[in-house]
């Protein structure tokens, strides 16, 4: 019910980035969604991709500080508040989100987030019937 998502730790300086795109380019590897947060000093990308696995090992390889954990999938209609309503699924039940991101995928969107709590988070998707990716899914899709 999970997708594998790497977490790749950067600083925030010319070059850094690229290294780890080239590094994925490199092997093969296609994004599928992405997304950067960043401090004064440091940046923390986090990256679905066609082959996660894959990934952490190139990236580790090449000296790149990466983890990888497990993320919710969700897809949704693409129309205005359908990510509001999905959230409030999950907060009428006391779960967080700690984030999320979202993109549009054949006239879908995909919401991507990590909870405090993936027992209830679980519970909540199939209660609702919430359509959602798992990593084969995912991957057919790169």
């Amino acid at each position: 019910m999970t997708v594998n998502q790497l977490s790749i730790f950067i600083e925030n300086k010319s070059g850094t980035l690229v290294k780890v795109l080239k590094t994925l380019k490199d092997e093969g590897i296609q994004l599928i969604a992405s997304t950067i947060a960043d401090t004064a000093e440091y940046g923390i990308c986090r990256i679905i991709c066609s082959s996660p696995a894959k990934a952490y090992e190139v990236l580790k390889a090449a000296g790149v500080a990466v983890s990888l954990c497990d993320v919710f999938a969700i897809e949704l209609d693409d129309e205005p508040g359908r990510a509001a309503d999905a959230i409030e699924l999950f907060s009428r039940e006391g779960i967080s989100i700690a984030y999320l991101y979202s993109f549009l995928l054949g006239g879908k969107g995909v919401l991507i987030f990590r909870t405090d709590n993936a027992e209830k988070a679980t519970k909540v998707i199939l209660d609702n019937k919430l359509k959602y990716f798992e990593e084969k899914d995912l991957s057919k899709l790169a």
